[in-house]
């Protein structure tokens, strides 16, 4: 076939959509809606070229709405593991022979299929399977994953393009990226689409083949990222899912020879689980697994006394309360100068007190439901145990209800000490903890911000004095891997904030970076000499 170097499209965030009353996408969505609440699926596992029912279903149910089915998904054991891996290694050779551009056109194709035609199905899939609100499923499972895919691809051409800069007289000095030997386990966390969409892809993109586990809360979705990777092309084998519990999938593929890294996100207590286990097992390896893990935060903003009080509360609220605070990078723990408070404080409960709470199918609900029942037992703890202790206040909210679906009231706790508890411990809900410092103890709090938490996810400050700002972005540099000035600390995007933290919260790869997509491959350089040396003396070696 003719050959050439080929450019690819340039990537360009996909807009997102106002789902505004009247708009076609607002129709089209609540269609979707209806649509996928009138009918009852049964979700197979994905394993080479088969759809595997196993006939031990598992009920899917919206968080909001408990006792509503939206199907079934077919619950695997370890032989499903190891049939995924034998398709994944069966399917390698092919794949990773297959040109890049060819790889890099299957995942465009995806791209536009997130983006148009699935648009209304994933959005509608994401809201109702982990009771996020249109908005929030919009910016996540149609925009973002667009933006991982079309993004990546550009990495990866980027990647391949970089070679030796010198090449003397008589050599030609070449890099290639080889693709890891082995398969690669992507295991992914309930809270983000485009993660789960994301963390296969990334690897098999360049040119691996994977075994792909998503949290159970987000099959539903998982699904239909699965029939848009089956539509663009991805052949046989490349990506399985399988639905099988923890335990049963580290027991087959920690252990496999071929097992060639992992692609996380999830807690830091399973993460550490993973690469202690990897580390007893390393003897077993063809290689050293790459291990990429993002692994939560409890993620603070800093609000300075020259802060805009409006800025203030707004980020507050949008970047506490967004999607129940379910984000890795939502903020949890905010420390506010005592000469603000009292203005912070009247807007903050004057927004929360306008929020409403419901099902994502009312367009104007703010606030959905926690993702299920552990999640909110969890939660209710938490808040019941603030209500009795006398050293701190609960400001907003503080109610909670299970009945009918898994909503917790955003809740504002204040503390009299940066070290109690909901200041230290990530909850991974809409539990929000205030501490009030002393104007004068700036440089206090941010030696009290960098040693409270163990995480370094992400962080805020917020402040108009520029000293200040400068002062933060210094101390606070390792306590927040995206950090944020004048903003909330959610919101990461694709190709602009590269995502990720170090210290408790990872292992800082990068999703939507060039970084992350490296993790992937294993480069191999190559020397040809055009003007081979005949004889092994040199000419030092003469006499004189």
């Amino acid at each position: 076939m003719s050959k050439g170097f080929f450019k690819v499209p340039t990537p360009v965030n996909e807009p997102v959509l106002s789902y505004a009353p009247g708009t076609p996408e607002r129709k089209s969505l609540q269609k979707a809606l209806k649509d996928a609440l009138e009918t009852e699926i049964e979700v197979p596992m994905y394993i080479g070229d088969k759809a595997i029912k196993t006939g031990k279903k598992v009920a899917l149910r919206p968080p909001h709405n408990h006792q509503h089915v939206l199907g079934y998904f077919h619950e695997g054991d370890k032989s499903h593991v190891n049939d995924a891996i034998d398709a994944a290694l069966a399917a390698k050779h092919d794949w990773e022979n297959l040109p890049w551009y060819e790889r890099a056109s299957i995942f465009l194709k995806a791209a536009d299929l997130v983006s148009g035609p699935y648009r209304a199905k994933i959005n509608a899939a994401t809201m109702l399977g982990q009771s996020k609100n249109a908005f929030q499923a919009e910016i996540d499972s149609a925009c973002e994953l667009a933006d991982f895919l079309r993004f990546n691809v550009e990495y990866m051409t980027e990647i391949y393009a970089q070679q030796p800069p010198v090449s003397p007289k008589g050599v030609w000095n070449k890099v290639e990226q080889r693709p890891l030997e082995g398969f690669v386990f992507a295991l992914t966390p309930f809270n983000f689409t485009a993660i789960a969409g994301n963390l296969p892809s990334s690897a098999a993109m360049m040119g691996n083949v994977v075994v792909w586990k998503p949290a159970n809360t987000q099959i539903y979705a998982a699904n239909v990222i699965m029939q848009i990777f089956k539509e663009a092309g991805v052949p046989d084998g490349v990506i399985n899912l399988v639905y099988v519990s923890g335990p049963d999938a580290g027991d087959v593929i920690f252990k496999h020879p071929d097992f060639a890294g992992i692609h996380f996100t999830g807690s830091t207590a399973v993460f550490q689980d993973i690469w202690k286990t990897i580390g007893n097992n390393i003897h077993r390896y063809k290689s050293y697994p790459r291990i990429v893990g993002e692994t939560g935060g409890k993620d603070f903003i800093l609000i300075h006394p020259s802060a805009d009080v409006e800025i203030s509360s707004t980020a507050i609220v949008r970047g506490a309360f967004e999607y129940q605070g379910q984000k890795c990078s939502a903020a949890s723990r905010v420390y506010i100068a005592k000469s603000l408070w009292p203005q912070i404080k009247e807007l903050m409960l004057r927004d929360i007190k306008s929020f409403k709470m419901g099902g994502v199918e009312d367009f104007t609900n703010f606030i959905n439901a926690v993702i299920d029942e552990k999640s909110f037992d969890k939660l209710a703890k938490y808040i019941d145990d603030a209500k009795a202790d006398s050293s701190v206040e609960i400001i907003a909210g503080g109610n909670y209800d299970k009945s009918k679906g898994y909503f917790i009231e955003p809740t504002v706790i204040v503390a009299s000490k940066p070290d109690y508890v909901t200041m230290c411990e990530e909850l991974f809900g809409p539990v929000l903890t205030v501490f009030v410092y002393e104007d004068e103890k700036y440089d206090e709090i941010l030696k009290t911000i960098d040693e409270t938490s163990i995480y370094a996810l992400t962080g805020a400050v917020i402040a108009q004095d520029r000293y200040a700002i400068d002062k933060a972005t210094k101390a606070l540099k390792n306590a927040a891997g995206n950090f944020y000035v004048n903003d909330k600390c959610t919101g990461a995007v694709v190709g602009q904030q590269p995502f990720g933290g170090a210290r408790g919260s990872g292992t800082n790869d990068k999703a939507g970076s060039m970084i992350n997509l490296l993790r992937w491959v294993s480069p191999r350089t190559i020397k040809e000499s055009f003007d081979s040396p005949k004889d092994y003396r040199y000419p030092f070696m003469q006499e004189d």
